[in-house]
């Protein structure tokens, strides 16, 4: 990052990854890193303006000016709600992608650091999967509509650089969870759902608690945390418009049923777990490989799963009222 001061802006400050960015950067400014000195990060949430809309993206960043952003807005939703909108997470999340780097073209924004996902990578490929593989063939069916919108600002951050010269680029994390993340049973993803309903299950009392597919699938989850000081490590430092995967190790990937069984831990939840193989498992697996980040960033430390798992199952209980449930 270029000397002098900056300001950030995070868009989807209010979200998972949002959240925990402005957690990493608080403590920061409590230890008056020297970056907490020359830098303002603002973080905007929908109730700051509606980034589908042009006008009030730009109005957004005439408000703030912005030097640098780091770009996660979007709209987002677990398997089963993918698969029934894939045509609404295209066409939003085209449109957020498209106002928010125009704007930062416009605006002179000398950095942005743009959020993908692993779901983007081709459904038929070779693991593990790495940042070069991105176009290599269509995603899974199940969110085409979000995959395609997300690889397409790959696309956008290649063309405002070979036009403009801007230094545009993105990061493509594994699965994120932790606290602040969306808890709501239509639209979360597999570790905030299995939170959220293990809770309901004990409230009220049942024996068993029913996991949706067979527990087989193999994920790679990295905690929102980790993931905030990566972001913050990219958004300072790395200045390739390539994409770069931020992710756990490969020796890290653990099955549903896994995941399954450590939230039962963290619950304290004294029942069965039985899994419904008449539910769809999505994606078997989608392996990615973190060799660039290593080779970039030798000695980053990772949260311990189970930790990551329990503290995410502290702060829900604790929450819950005032959780996106």
């Amino acid at each position: 990052m270029t000397e002098g001061n900056s300001v950030i802006i995070v868009t989807g400050g209010s979200g998972l990854v949002g959240q925990a960015i402005k957690a990493v950067i608080e403590e920061e400014n409590r230890q008056e890193t020297p970056h907490s000195k020359n830098e303002t990060w603002i973080f905007c949430g929908s109730k700051d303006g509606d980034l589908r809309d042009k006008a009030q993206t730009d109005a957004l960043f005439e408000k703030y000016k912005p030097t640098h952003v780091i770009h996660l807005a979007a709209m987002v939703g677990g398997l089963f709600h993918n698969m029934a909108h894939n045509l609404d997470f295209f066409r939003e999340n085209m449109a957020i992608n498209d106002n928010v780097l125009n704007a930062s073209y416009r605006n002179k924004v000398k950095k942005v650091v743009s959020c993908l996902s692993t779901c983007i990578f081709p459904d038929k490929t070779t693991y593990p999967i790495d940042e070069t593989m991105v176009h290599n063939g269509p995603p899974h069916t199940s969110n085409y509509g979000y995959s395609y919108a997300k690889r397409m600002i790959d696309v956008l951050n290649r063309g405002y650089h070979e036009m403009h010269g801007c230094t545009f680029t993105s990061v493509i994390p594994c699965n994120v969870f932790g606290p602040h993340d969306n808890f709501s049973l239509e639209s979360s993803h597999v570790i905030p759902a299995l939170i959220r309903r293990m809770d309901d299950a004990m409230q009220k009392g049942e024996t068993t608690f029913t996991v949706m597919g067979s527990g087989k699938p193999l994920r790679q989850f990295i905690y929102s945390l980790d993931l905030a000081r990566l972001f913050v490590w990219v958004l300072r430092n790395y200045d390739s418009v390539e994409p770069i995967i931020l992710s756990v190790d490969e020796s890290d990937e653990v099955t549903i049923s896994t995941v399954a069984e450590m939230i039962k831990k963290a619950h304290s939840f004294p029942g069965e777990i039985v899994y419904d193989t008449a539910k769809a498992d999505g994606q078997y697996k989608k392996t990615a490989s973190n060799n660039k980040l290593r080779s970039l960033y030798k000695d980053f430390k990772f949260t311990p799963f189970e930790q990551a798992i329990h503290d995410t199952v502290a702060w829900f209980k604790q929450n819950r009222e005032h959780a996106r449930t």
